[in-house]
């Protein structure tokens, strides 16, 4: 019989809501799994086990009384250390945070809460959400990265110490992990979940994504949360509809579009051979593509916006207090400082090219199908490993999933598919349509 902690969410929620379990039993099953594996994965930056059960013992006096608050009642969630939580603190994995507590809900966290989800802890950040890696491990073998910067999320996901978490992207921060640690990741269109409330790298990149177990998790969790901020500029204005309606929807099966990017040449051998073999299995439901110029330059797009977005929101505070960031981290601010504005201006303005001739691509195939990262997760710790593969896609503003199905050399490797801005129920049920084919 599968344990309560290592139910998908949506399998978890039927069993919460026909009383088959508490909201206290999930939490005792998730907290009981950190303790037996929290010294080899460590995956989380605060974790009060009290607090966390106090919190599903009130997510259960609110069902009893009849009182279901949504989707997500009684459900653990994981929330990524640079997401503010009015009830535990906020570091950011940084010593220029240590000790802080805001004393407020992030947006996104506020709409989990609405849904009855039961906020278990802070997952593990890289530091400022950028390159130094953290403490966490990957699950599938402690001496391999889990990735970044959502490494607490994705590994504690993966590690069925939670069925839900939420992480940021701003180059491949939720896309990677995901792929390295073997579970399902969405990062949504841009805007699409509320941004007020998360650590700001770079306002025309950084993006709320989530962690779960299935396609349907990530509907599940991204609709509790999807909404319109009107305070942000970037905030997703268009037709929003559920997701999880969306999976239900009746259409022909789905054809893909593969693209090798222009970090075809990163990729090691073993996952350019793995990938094209679902692109071979797949048949004529998968044609090999290309988009045209400048998407040729994206990578170099991607790196002087970020560049640039990242010094001048962490430039003022590093100067303030030098001794509190990392040599790693100083080295990168002090590298983008030679970003030249004209080179700036125009990877801001080469963006709507490619975004047009990649809808172009997309008014003939349902989603593009491409490698999520140079290939499984690098041994050693030194490193989070490279963004290379979800970059361009970040700098797009596009949706973008991760489906565990592949493997290298004993350990996971996704399939990542894209589609178009604001077509993220399309996206997803693309891909659990894939999910389920490349299952078996």
């Amino acid at each position: 019989m599968t344990e309560l902690n290592e139910l998908t969410a949506s399998e978890a929620a039927r069993v919460l809501a026909s009383g088959e379990a508490s909201a206290e039993d999930m939490m005792r099953a998730c907290l009981d799994r950190v303790a037996a594996r929290d010294e080899t994965v460590r995956a989380w930056a605060f974790l009060d086990p009290e607090l966390a059960l106090a919190s599903a013992r009130a997510a259960d006096r609110h069902r009893k009384a009849g009182n279901s608050r949504g989707p997500l009642h009684g459900l653990p969630v994981g929330i990524k250390d640079i997401i503010e939580t009015a009830d535990m603190p906020t570091e950011n994995g940084s010593d220029l945070y240590r000790g802080q507590r805001t004393g407020r809900d992030a947006e996104c966290v506020a709409r989990l809460r609405n849904a009855g989800a039961v906020i278990m802890g802070k997952t593990v950040t890289t530091e400022l959400a950028n390159t130094c890696p953290s403490k966490t491990r990957n699950p599938h073998n402690p001496e391999h990265t889990p990735g970044g910067s959502s490494a607490g999320s994705a590994a504690a996901v993966a590690d069925f110490q939670v069925m839900l978490a939420l992480g940021t992207q701003t180059a491949g921060s939720v896309i990677r992990p995901g792929s390295f640690n073997g579970i399902h990741a969405l990062k949504p269109s841009l805007g699409l979940i509320p941004r007020e409330g998360v650590l700001m790298q770079s306002h025309t990149l950084d993006t709320v994504g989530v962690y779960g177990r299935s396609v349907e998790d990530l509907a599940l969790i991204t609709d509790s949360m999807a909404a319109f901020d009107a305070s942000d500029a970037f905030s997703f204005g268009g037709r929003r509809s559920s997701l999880t309606a969306d999976l239900n929807l009746e259409t022909p099966a789905p054809r893909f579009a593969f693209l090798e990017t222009p970090a075809w040449a990163q990729a090691d051998a073993g996952a350019r051979d793995a990938i094209e073999r679902v692109v071979d299995g797949l048949g004529a439901r998968c044609v090999r593509e290309s988009l045209p110029s400048p998407f040729d330059r994206i990578l170099d797009f991607h790196a002087t916006v970020m560049a640039a977005e990242m010094l001048t929101y962490y430039g003022p505070d590093a100067e303030a207090s030098p001794g509190k960031v990392s040599d790693l981290l100083k080295a990168r601010l002090v590298a983008a400082r030679n970003v030249r504005a004209g080179d700036y201006v125009e990877a801001q303005l080469a963006r709507g090219a490619i975004n047009g001739a990649l809808a172009a691509l997309l008014d003939r195939y349902d989603a593009v199908l491409c490698l999520p990262a140079p290939g499984a997760a690098p041994k050693g710790l030194g490193s989070t490993g490279n963004p290379i593969f979800n970059g361009l896609w970040t700098y797009l503003g596009v949706p973008c999933v991760a489906l565990p199905r592949l493997s290298l050399d004993g350990l996971p490797l996704g399939v990542q598919l894209v589609g178009k801005p604001g077509e993220d129920g399309k996206l997803l049920r693309t891909a659990r349509w894939l999910d389920r084919e490349l299952a078996g």
